[in-house]
């Protein structure tokens, strides 16, 4: 997203001025925002059984900050900013006390899975008391800690249980949540960054390769020597984390753009083109019918897997599975980019 963002909005500021981009920018925003909520259920629950952030409202808030960042900044400004929210917000998990106490986790909201922690935890508590008095639990702990950083024990966990409304994804708070929204805005302008050396027409192809791939690396061991004192955690986003995945996807972006555009060896590309040009619509696709691995076990399920696990080897039928709602899944989108149809925003 942030390196489309860069030849987009470059395109639209030419056209229509810094305001007509900004009009532009809201719009979208509203726009994922709204089909994330519908993503996430819409009105099917009741609130507050409605889930306020997630993986497509992350995406929404990244771009509206993102693009408004890259609007109006030039480059050396936006570095500042990139590296003032990796900083502030490990400056904030690490310095800003939070309660001695860690809250329950349920994987996916289910709470029928339910994790063992520590002593002081909330939902060790709960088994005795009841999950209405977690708030209550929470408030009435009154000694205060520093420099945690474990699931549900951390500052952006906790600030999460206190300020986010409505369902939250672990529960009492959200991996998409309040605060990790500053390191994953930061995360879309290492995107920005990288397109706006892909757009500069004054530095030779393998340079930018060459820029992509060192960027890439030193992002990776940055990230990973930051690790040992700020743990790489996708789930917080950690400042370590943006640093590690940033990297990893410049050594992929250097690596693809060689491939694609230096060499010119395109033509295994076109499935990639198609998914990329519908990338929202097969996704909320696949959530509207349940995923196409579920599709999948209609065509190879039941004495087909049977038959794949026991005269191949164990595994190879759900293997079989997943493979076939991959291909149903660019069928999808080969048939829509036939068609000429595309879901825009």
């Amino acid at each position: 997203m942030g390196v489309s963002t860069v030849f987009s909005l470059t395109k639209a500021i030419q056209t229509d001025g810094k305001f007509g981009a900004m009009k532009r920018i809201i719009r979208r925003f509203v726009l994922l925002f709204a089909v994330a909520l519908i993503y996430s259920g819409g009105t099917s629950n009741q609130w507050p059984d409605i889930r306020l952030l997630g993986v497509l409202n992350r995406i929404a808030l990244c771009y509206l900050f993102g693009s408004l960042i890259f609007c109006f900044f030039k480059p050396r400004a936006m570095v500042a900013i990139t590296v003032a929210l990796l900083v502030g917000y490990w400056a904030l998990l690490t310095w800003v006390p939070i309660r001695d106490i860690r809250m329950a986790h349920y994987k996916g909201g289910n709470r029928s899975e339910r994790h063992e922690y520590a002593e002081n935890d909330v939902e060790k508590i709960m088994r005795d008391t009841g999950e209405h008095n977690a708030a209550k639990i929470f408030y009435g702990t009154t000694n205060f800690v520093t420099g945690k950083y474990d699931m549900g024990y951390n500052l952006a966990n906790h600030l999460d249980f206190k300020y986010l409304p409505g369902y939250k994804w672990d529960t009492y708070w959200d991996p998409e949540g309040l605060l990790s929204t500053m390191p994953a805005v930061a995360s879309c302008l290492l995107g920005i960054f990288a397109g706006l050396l892909l757009k500069n027409t004054k530095v030779p192809e393998m340079k930018k390769v060459g820029w992509l791939v060192g960027a890439g690396a030193m992002c990776v061991v940055l990230g990973f020597l930051w690790g040992t004192q700020f743990p790489v955690v996708k789930k917080m986003w950690s400042s370590s984390f943006v640093l590690v995945a940033g990297g990893y996807s410049a050594l992929l972006l250097g690596t693809f753009y060689f491939v694609v555009d230096v060499l010119k060896f395109q033509f295994w590309c076109r499935p990639f083109v198609w998914m990329g040009m519908n990338s929202i619509t097969i996704y909320l696709t696949s959530n509207f019918i349940g995923g196409f691995r579920k599709l999948s076990t209609r065509l190879v399920g039941g004495d087909v897997k049977d038959f794949f696990d026991h005269h191949v080897t164990r595994g190879f039928g759900d293997m079989m599975i997943s493979i076939v709602g991959l291909l149903l899944a660019f069928w999808f989108v080969g048939f829509l980019y036939r068609k000429k149809i595309f879901l825009r925003l």
